[in-house]
Parts: structure tokens; sequence; C-alpha cells
């Protein structure tokens, strides 16, 4: 699950090419189910969201944001290893 370490300093960056890196880092796991799926596309959502919320609001507003996606990640991951 190394993926998910990449994932996580993903969140950091904040950036259009972080989440685009996550998404392809994340796709080899969507056809597992379709709840995995859609636990991914809300990941991917909130981290979307996380970059709007970076470039448009003051830095208070910052560390909450990281903290959905990464509550959003781990749902990911728990999900996995319950299907493995």
């Amino acid at each position: 699950m190394d993926c998910f370490k990449r994932v996580e300093g993903l969140i950091d960056a904040t950036s259009v090419e972080a989440i685009d890196s996550a998404r392809v880092l994340l796709d080899q796991f969507k056809g597992k189910s379709e709840t995995i799926a859609q636990a991914i596309d809300d990941f991917l959502l909130d981290f979307m969201t996380l970059l709007f919320v970076v470039e448009a609001t003051p830095e208070q507003f910052h560390n909450p944001a990281r903290r959905l996606a990464g509550i959003r990640l781990s749902k990911v991951r728990l999900l996995l290893t319950r299907c493995s």
C-alpha cells in the first residue's frame, strides 16, 4: 500500500498535478468494487475541494480541508484492506 503514502504526500502538495497523480495512483483499485470506486471518487472530490480552499481562502481553512481529504483517503484504504 505504498501508493497511499504517496497520495498522503500529495495532499500536502495541493496542486492540479497532485490531483492528477492521485487519480492515476488510485485508478488501479477502482475495479475491485463499486463501493471502493465510490470512495475513491469521494476522496478525489474532497481533494479538488482542498485545492479550491487553498487557492481561494485564508490559511485558517487549509488544515480542516486537508484533514477531510485524509479521512476520505483512510476510508479507501480501510475498504481495500477489508476487500483483500
